[in-house]
């Protein structure tokens, strides 16, 4: 690890100025923070199982699920994260795109943060002034998801437990049609880029659908739990595959 022992702010070289001792220290701040969560949140799901009636089969279930439909999409973070350690440096990657925010919104801050000195990303005017500049966009942004979540939280708890106490089947339903709402929302927000991103869109559908429908018929518990993993790992190849070929090349 090059670490400088004073920064100069018109130096392309920014892996000096990103692996510097404190951001691997807050990295590593971050890493310890989330472990801690976890194992809070784990302890407090085995306490409240028992409330809601649900059993220890059951909860292991549900949390192998979990980490099995975590798998898909942190590959496509993963994959954009390492074509940008040259760009933000190990650290803030680790910070910022793998565990906070999105890898969309994060570069898009960067790039408007380094556009207003006249800078690219990664380019000849990337300097360590400019890339200063791009991550403390990156973490200001980041930081404002976190106090309205802390904001919001509370309130939209609140208006649970009224709309629970007018007609409890109405948040049995609109928790699932919120989401069916968002992700419709982002990937039809995909299709006009190009018919690259038509093919991941369709093809992880098809196979989700599939899949769900086989668990279903064939009483496949496991299927239903590796569903999502398989439907984007799937998506994933047949998009490179049709990239690969040039099937709509101009």
């Amino acid at each position: 690890m090059h670490i400088p022992t004073a920064f100069d702010s018109g130096s392309t070289d920014i892996l000096a100025a990103a692996n510097t001792p404190i951001l691997w220290i807050c990295a590593l701040g971050v890493f310890a923070v989330i472990i801690v969560q976890t194992l809070i949140y784990v302890r407090a799901v085995r306490q409240a199982a028992p409330a809601v009636g649900m059993t220890s089969d059951e909860l292991k279930t549900s949390f192998r699920a979990g980490a099995v439909s975590a798998i898909g999409p942190s590959l496509a973070v993963v994959l954009v994260a390492v074509a940008l350690l040259t760009v933000f440096g190990t650290p803030a990657v680790l910070v910022r795109i793998g565990l906070i925010g999105s890898v969309s919104y994060e570069t898009a801050a960067a790039s408007i943060a380094a556009g207003t000195l006249e800078a690219e990303l990664g380019g000849p005017t990337y300097t360590q002034s400019v890339y200063a500049m791009a991550f403390m966009a990156m973490s200001l942004g980041g930081a404002m998801w976190m106090l309205a979540t802390l904001i919001f939280t509370p309130i939209l708890k609140r208006g649970d437990a009224k709309l629970r106490s007018v007609n409890p089947a109405v948040m049995t339903v609109v928790p699932g049609a919120a989401m069916l709402a968002a992700f419709f929302a982002l990937g039809f927000a995909e299709l006009p880029k190009s018919g690259y991103h038509v093919v991941a869109f369709f093809s992880s559908a098809a196979v989700m659908g599939a899949c769900l429908f086989l668990a279903k018929q064939l009483n496949l518990k496991w299927l239903r739990e590796w569903a999502l993993g398989i439907a984007i790992l799937t998506a994933l190849v047949l998009t490179y595959v049709a990239v690969s070929s040039g099937l709509f090349a101009a």
